[in-house]
């Protein structure tokens, strides 16, 4: 790979692809019908069930002619985690020809009704179980529509009459005899509302060419082909839980085995081994408790574990392969991106032809490989100038997959945007084989006398330094606040009892400068964290901020 200040694997004909200018609807309508007798979903939430995709289709067909008396807001909102119901609901809100807004109802009361204001939703699908396990969510007076009744209450004959047209008739001809609708492209097809982790929620507007085009993308990695079983338990308000463990198995085909939270790590060790699932996604965050609490056989069918979200802990990934077997294989992606951006492949695939061939397809320490179909340039932060894709600077990237704004805010979509090019507010660089590394965010780090400091570099020092490897939780993590001398001064927020002294001695010896000691600790009661297992930034700040 030279040294330039471009990187480009294949963006401007990717681009081209006429799929891109499909429609969701009709993508999965003909996935669907084509292979009408493959289970396509094993829900393990409360007693396993499985669905075949041809009934999925005729269930999820019925409720979106409902679903237009409903409302005549281009938007519903869909309250589920994942299993049958979340399938169901975001095929019947795309067949109706609106747009799915899954909701996060981890987010606080105040947060969860402005997404609903911004979204303009006046109809919610959901279940009398998810009513009564978050009743502090605003749900509305009126326009909650309790979806498993109204799955009761489908007219059988009408739906077993669908079902039998679905496997005797060719799946484009009923698609087009059923008017599903066929032309999406630049138009919305799904919204997602960030975590919020280092501001108020935003409004992340999702087209079909984005999602087409990441499943394009995922494609061409040959990660996850047909055959294989993904476990399915990220948040579908999740933009992984959306893309990845929802509408490529509905597009591709590959079965997913659904838990309801990757909190429940016994629940999921047990449907890994029951169903014999060969992908685990997830974060290091929701892996680190299998190290202790599963036995490695009960993970014997996964022949890999894909992380993305967060940065993996030095050595995690080496004890996670020597306990389970498989591939612990990191990546990297955002809400913004659909979100599948780059990742670390078990070989290199042929259509990675710009990957020079002595590459491996997986670097420890990288996020892997960026998928085709993406342009990137590294810019300096402070300059907005280009400079050398192996200089670490902020990552722009183009693509299909790049969102076009945020919903309803032109301001906050102008910081992310420069020249077309998508500011993604992660400081990285390239190697000479093209492996992208993210030294860290942007807003996580700290100019301390113009010297830029880390502060995921710093916890990940002490996570070492003080043997907080195995911890099942975040014991520490770094924060700043102002400092009239130097312009910042880092703080260190800590679980464990730690002194000031002992973290001066144990970060010199590690080679660290005094720039990057932090000037003050303070003692928390939990390392705020997101539902996602992200840092919460903004909570962070705050307490690094209060005296």
């Amino acid at each position: 790979m030279s040294d330039s200040t471009l990187l480009d694997f294949d963006e401007t004909e990717f681009q081209t692809r006429p799929e891109l200018n499909s429609h969701l609807a009709w993508e999965s309508f003909i996935a669907l019908a084509k292979h009408p007798n493959r289970v396509l979903v094993i829900d393990r939430t409360l007693q396993r069930r499985e669905m075949k995709a041809g009934f999925l289709l005729a269930l999820s067909w019925m409720v979106a002619r409902r679903l237009l008396s409903w409302t005549d807001k281009p938007r519903v909102g869909i309250l589920f985690p994942p299993g049958i119901g979340g399938y169901v609901a975001n095929l019947a809100v795309v067949f109706a020809g609106k747009v799915p807004v899954n909701l996060n109802f981890t987010l606080g009361p105040a947060s969860s009704a402005a997404c609903l204001a911004r979204a303009d939703i006046d109809c919610i699908l959901s279940t009398a179980r998810m009513r009564a396990k978050v009743p502090h969510f605003p749900w509305p007076e009126t326009g909650v529509v309790d979806l498993v009744d109204e799955l009761k209450t489908l007219p059988k004959a009408k739906t077993l009459a669908l079902l039998a047209a679905i496997k005797a008739t060719p799946a484009k001809l009923l698609a087009k005899l059923l008017k599903v609708p066929a032309d999406g492209g630049d138009t919305e097809a799904g919204l997602l509302f960030t975590s919020g982790s280092s501001g108020e929620p935003k409004g992340v507007a999702l087209t079909h060419r984005n999602i087409l085009g990441n499943c394009l993308q995922i494609d061409a990695a040959g990660i996850l082909p047909i055959g294989e079983k993904i476990i399915a338990n990220l948040p579908i308000f999740h933009s992984f839980g959306f893309t990845v463990t929802l509408w490529y198995p509905l597009l591709r085909g590959c079965t997913a085995v659904t838990v309801p939270s990757p909190l429940e790590f016994k629940k999921v060790a047990e449907a890994i081994e029951a169903e014999s699932a060969s992908i685990l996604i997830g974060t290091p965050t929701f892996f680190k408790p299998y190290i202790r609490h599963v036995a490695p056989e009960q993970l014997k069918s996964l022949k890999y574990a894909i992380t993305g979200a967060e940065k993996t802990p030095a050595g995690f990934a080496d004890l996670w392969e020597k306990r389970f077997g498989g591939l612990y294989l990191e990546g990297y992606g955002l809400t913004e991106t659909s979100p599948v951006v780059s990742i670390n492949l078990p070989h290199i695939p042929k259509g990675f032809a710009y990957v020079q061939s002595d590459a491996n397809g997986s670097k420890r320490g990288s996020v892997g490989l960026l998928l085709p179909g993406h342009s990137a340039r590294i810019f300096n932060p402070d300059t907005m100038e280009p400079v050398a894709v192996t200089e670490v600077g902020l990552l722009l990237l183009r693509g299909p997959n790049i969102f076009t704004g945020y919903l309803n805010d032109a301001e906050r979509t102008a910081e992310v945007m420069h020249d077309g090019w998508f500011v993604t507010g992660d400081l990285a660089r390239f190697d000479d084989e093209g492996y992208l590394y993210i030294e860290g965010r942007l807003s996580r780090f700290s100019k301390i006398a113009g010297e830029m400091v880390p502060h995921g570099t710093i916890e990940q020092a002490l996570v070492e330094a003080f043997d907080l490897l195995d911890s099942e939780v975040r014991m520490l993590a770094v924060g700043a606040r102002p400092d009239a001398v130097k312009g910042e001064a880092l703080v260190l927020l800590a679980v464990i009892d730690v002194d000031l002294a002992d973290v001066r001695k144990k970060l010199s010896a590690a080679g660290y400068s005094n720039l990057w000691i932090p000037k003050v600790i303070k003692q928390v009661e939990e390392i705020p964290t997101l539902a996602t297992g992200k840092l919460d930034l903004r909570a962070i700040k705050a307490l690094s901020e209060t005296e």
